[in-house]
């Protein structure tokens, strides 16, 4: 065993692991290490491992700290433990010219510590699975991702997803929200459906018709100039090929929030950014004691977006 208190080798659940730099400090505003970075993780890992269990994961890493240089990390690292599960997924278009990707699936604590241990500030996952011998399955989560354009906040973000819960309902879907720990919010609804294609054409005719009714508060557009002061209705995050920062991530800011699911009462009630703005303490006080308020979306009954879903007229 390593005698180094700054490099030690831990047992976690039957898996020798080299932890390293745990005093190093990658939130400097805030002095927020990467030991706590991993403590945080682990004491997350109760609500936040069924949220990524079989869902490929993209890595956001910060090897010195949020105000260095960062990059995203698809294929699992060369050095990676080989008890680590990986899953080969087809990349068309990669910006890299790869044809695939070998990447990590989060299944397991151990698996969790040596993610943070990377510096992996941000875990970003689809809304898709894998099964278990791998083959992608049709996404089972919608999302909204809502984006405030200044001088628009999260308090703009929380009316849309009110919006946007309305016409969820109205349709059959029930809609659950979390901060994106930066700064607006996603919304998303558990799901079936039989065509990867349908969910990103159903979330767009949605916003579409929430900018139409709503103008001087949505757009659905991504041009910059359209965006000031209104929000933002990224209905593209149902892309298959595209990510959304995980339930319990924390965020690359200058302090270490959390993106955190809330309760329609909080989204209600929210008059200020401050008022839904979690930092890694708060996440743990709030799991000890509201525990995972994202837990309707890992079972039950999906129902079943189909090509015309959402067609109003």
């Amino acid at each position: 065993m390593s005698t180094d208190p700054n490099n030690p080798v831990v047992d976690i659940e039957g898996h020798s692991l080299r932890l390293s730099n745990l005093d190093k400090v990658l939130y400097p505003e805030a002095g927020f290490t990467k030991g706590e970075v991993i403590d945080f993780y682990a004491a997350m890992a109760p609500v936040l491992l069924p949220h990524v269990r079989d869902r490929p994961l993209t890595l956001k890493r910060f090897p010195d700290g949020v105000e260095a240089t960062s990059f995203f990390e698809k294929n699992v690292a060369r050095h990676a433990p080989d008890w680590v599960r990986t899953v080969r997924i087809d990349t068309p278009g990669s910006s890299r010219g790869a044809e695939y990707a070998d990447f990590a699936l989060v299944q397991d604590l151990p698996t969790l510590v040596w993610t943070a241990n990377l510096a992996s500030l941000e875990l970003h996952v689809p809304q898709w699975t894998v099964g278990p011998r791998g083959g992608v399955r049709e996404p089972d989560l919608l999302v909204f991702d809502l984006d405030p354009g200044q001088p628009a906040t999260i308090v703009e973000c929380c009316r849309v997803a009110e919006l946007l819960r309305e016409a969820l309902a109205d349709d059959g879907f029930e809609a659950y929200p979390k901060t994106s720990g930066s700064k607006g919010m996603q919304l998303y609804s558990p799901i079936r459906t039989n065509d990867s294609g349908h969910p990103r054409e159903y979330a767009r005719r949605l916003a579409q018709r929430l900018e139409n009714d709503h103008p001087d508060l949505v757009v659905s557009r991504m041009t910059k100039k359209l965006r000031e002061g209104k929000v933002l209705i990224d209905w593209s995050q149902n892309n298959p090929q595209k990510t959304t920062v995980a339930p319990y991530s924390l965020r690359a800011r200058p302090h270490p929030t959390v993106s955190i699911p809330l309760a329609w009462n909080e989204v209600a009630h929210c008059s200020n950014q401050v008022d839904l703005t979690f930092t890694a303490a708060d996440a743990k006080d709030r799991v000890a004691s509201h525990g995972d308020l994202f837990e309707p979306l890992l079972g039950g009954e999906r129902p079943l977006l189909r090509a015309d879903t959402g067609n109003h007229g």
